[in-house]
């Protein structure tokens, strides 16, 4: 894969602070190519008007975030639109499916707009349809009042099904294309705030629509139907949501849990039903989240839709599955991650011949299995943590230091500020019992 100077300094910049690239990630990834054909295939389903709903599974340090970002990366390459929401308590509770809708548009990505992309994506829709009525025939370009009446018009034809259950989502756009013919900034981005799910919007914006009050639940859930559509007559292929960090659901209160699960079983239940056609969701959670008693296994119906066997060897496992889980990492993948980050490092070095002398595999597993052994012999927290220090300590010297050697000069060590909350309690454990289990 070929990066871009930008593209090799926004991995490393990432990397250097111990957090997920959002880009690029087809450069980084090592163990998960077996998954790509599945993804594939189930992308174009969706691509033909289904819906498609995955589950992923994996411990703290598989690559849960990673996965996600890589998938969105491949499907922004493939014409697809993107979003990803960290699923929290207080933040972005799942059974509130308004805070989820925020957070979907103001993460909204496309191959020319890495977020916030929902106005371009609304411009774009309103051109495409201009374009369109101006095919038929029968209206001139330079007769503005006959295109925007015609507009309107096929606006309410091809949202027709969205506006018997979101009337405002419909009344909303055409007032922002109104706002905007006639240079009203103010309104137009008042109007984009309230579609995007916004609170405190004015109410003057909103008297301009003919809408009342704030997306609620039901309402949020009907306008990602509409955003479907809008993105479909556009162009995109479909869109891709990745729910990440579900099982933040377990150390949640009980009942903010189990309307959590609920809302869970009802988007399930809700793709299958055909009502979110273009819509490619994508969940992350630990094994304890599947399996666990505060987790999946607490809503019988939810658990008995996305259950799958993982008995056999992790080698054959189904990639069509509903659930996939992520293979843990070992001391050679960390090594293979390791050498592809030091190659994107030397690309942009002044020197790349000596980064890859004095940074070789050889002392990659070295370093690798120091982290490892520091962290506890945990290798499956080690990648964040291993990576960060290969860049920030090693290779940023190594690049800046003519006599910098790793081998002599260079001791690691890891400070339990610059850990996690897992990967302290890792680090600090003896034996099984000595782990702290967030519940």
């Amino acid at each position: 894969m070929t990066l871009s100077p930008h593209r090799r300094s926004e991995i490393i910049d990432a990397l250097r602070r111990g957090t997920v690239p959002r880009n690029g990630l087809d450069a980084l990834a090592v163990g998960i190519d077996r998954f790509a054909a599945a993804l594939d295939q189930e992308l174009e389903v969706v691509a033909l008007g289904r819906g498609v709903f995955k589950a992923v599974r994996g411990e703290y340090g598989s690559g849960k975030t990673f996965f996600g970002r890589w998938l969105q990366e491949r499907a922004r390459s493939q014409g697809f639109a993107t979003s990803e929401v960290q699923i929290s308590e207080t933040d972005t509770p799942l059974h509130r499916m308004e805070t989820v809708f925020r957070r979907l548009t103001e993460r909204l990505a496309t191959a020319d707009a890495s977020e916030r992309a929902l106005r371009d994506v609304i411009d774009a829709w309103f051109y495409t349809i201009e374009e369109d009525v101006l095919a038929e025939g029968g209206i001139q370009p330079h007769d503005t009042d006959a295109l925007v009446a015609r507009t309107d018009g096929e606006i309410e034809r091809r949202l027709a099904d969205v506006t018997r259950v979101a009337p405002a989502f419909s009344a909303a756009l055409r007032t922002y294309r109104r706002a905007s013919l006639d240079g009203d900034q103010s309104l137009a981005e008042g109007l984009i705030a309230w579609i995007g799910g916004q609170p405190n919007v004015a109410a003057s914006v909103k008297r301009a629509a003919g809408i009342k009050g704030e997306i609620d639940h039901f309402g949020a859930a009907n306008f990602v139907a509409g955003m479907l559509t809008v993105l479909r007559d556009c162009g995109f292929r479909g869109l891709v949501l990745v729910l990440d960090e579900v099982e933040t659901l377990q150390r949640m209160r009980a009942d903010t849990r189990e309307k959590g699960l609920n809302a869970l079983r009802q988007l399930v239940d809700e793709i299958d039903a055909g009502r979110f056609p273009g819509l490619y969701l994508l969940i992350t959670g630990t094994s304890a989240f599947y399996d666990g008693p505060q987790g999946m296994q607490r809503l019988t119906p939810l658990a008995q839709r996305l259950h799958t066997d993982f008995a056999t060897e992790a080698r054959f496992d189904n990639p069509r599955a509903v659930q996939i889980r992520l293979p843990g990492f070992d001391i050679d993948l960390l090594r293979q991650v390791g050498g592809k980050v030091r190659d994107i490092y030397a690309d942009q070095a002044a020197d790349p011949d000596r980064i890859r002398a004095v940074v070789d595999d050889a002392y990659m597993t070295e370093l690798a299995g120091a982290v490892v052994g520091d962290l506890g012999g945990r290798v499956g927290i080690a990648p964040r943590i291993f990576l960060k220090k290969l860049v920030a300590d090693v290779l940023d010297r190594v690049d800046q230091f003519a006599d910098f050697d790793p081998r002599q000069h260079y001791a690691l060590t890891i400070a339990d500020a610059e850990l996690t909350d897992a990967e302290r309690s890792g680090r600090g454990a003896k034996s099984l019992d000595d782990v702290e289990l967030r519940m």
